[in-house]
């Protein structure tokens, strides 16, 4: 079986070496199995796709693509299942922290017949914003993306090839691999891993686009739309009844002042949801004129090996 190896460049010279040595080492322990590397290069600014270029030049089963500007982690993902040819396909980081001696502990639980495997960290290297962001991830996918709720996601992950025929049909500009194998199945295993610790540099995700990266859910949900609905539906009742009390009270108690402090609250509360709203809606828009415009999720500049 050939299992497909794709992994996003970016700042990732100092280490893509070890990665792809390593995942070479652990498959040729595993029986029945080889391997193919697919490496996207996301315009990184080092010398990370001439590293990729020598490593092409070393090992032929290592493809590489060079993308003309970052498009995101995902974009790059996409990119490199569209070139694959493996029976499966495994996801992972280029840093070593998503580690290849984890590789067979995925591999195995996949032989039990799932269409996705996610490994789980037992205990995450994380730093404090990147745990938050992991957390809000867990408790927003399963209501936005239709998770499985006894499942957990990660960056570490094995699908096959139907999984992954059905994963590249999408061609919007701003995919989220997550969203989509969930579309597809909910035939899904999470298998326990370590997590380890970067061995250089640092994460590329600031929280501006961590933040990004959450809001991508809503291209694959129309539940915000409905939030905001009822939360506008919530609102003009309690307005209502609102009103009905003061006019009451003023009609039994003709003395009771109606001041102004509680109209002018009362006014930047709806006013505050209306606003809510409209930058619900104006995402929605956001994301379809940029479909519309056939927005790319990735252009490719530079190929080696395919």
């Amino acid at each position: 079986m050939l299992v497909t190896v794709a992994i996003p460049c970016y700042r990732s010279e100092h280490t893509i070496r070890k990665v792809v040595e390593l995942v070479r080492e652990e498959f040729q322990k595993l029986e029945g199995y080889t391997c193919e590397f697919v490496l996207v290069n996301d315009s990184s600014p080092d010398g990370t796709y001439e590293e990729i270029v020598r490593l092409a030049a070393d090992y032929p089963e290592v493809h590489g693509i060079n993308l003309m500007r970052n498009f995101g982690q995902h974009c790059a993902l996409m990119c490199a299942m569209n070139y694959a040819k493996g029976d499966y396909c495994i996801g992972m980081d280029d840093d070593l922290q998503t580690h290849p001696s984890q590789i067979p502990t995925i591999v195995h639980k996949m032989e039990e017949g799932y269409d996705v495997v996610y490994g789980v960290y037992e205990k995450s290297t994380n730093g404090a914003i990147k745990r938050f962001t992991s957390w809000l991830n867990r408790k927003t996918s399963s209501v936005l993306l239709g998770r499985p709720k006894d499942i957990r996601s990660s960056n570490f992950w094995m699908i096959t090839r139907g999984v992954m025929e059905e994963v590249i049909k999408y061609k919007n500009y701003s995919p989220y691999v997550d969203a989509i194998f969930f579309r597809c199945t909910h035939n899904i295993g999470n298998v326990p891993i370590q997590h380890h610790v970067r061995e250089w540099g640092h994460s590329g995700y600031t929280l501006g686009k961590l933040i990004r990266l959450w809001l991508a859910y809503w291209n694959y949900s129309v539940l915000p739309l409905r939030f905001a609905s009822v939360l506008g539906g919530i609102t003009s009742v309690i307005g209502f009844v609102a009103a009905l009390v003061t006019v009451i009270r003023k009609l039994i108690e003709p003395m009771t002042t109606v001041g102004w402090a509680s109209i002018v609250c009362i006014l930047l509360i709806f006013f505050g949801l209306v606003l809510l709203v409209l930058g619900i809606i104006g995402e929605y828009i956001g994301e379809i004129v940029l479909s519309i415009n056939s927005t790319p999720q990735y252009i490719v500049r530079d190929k080696v090996n395919l």
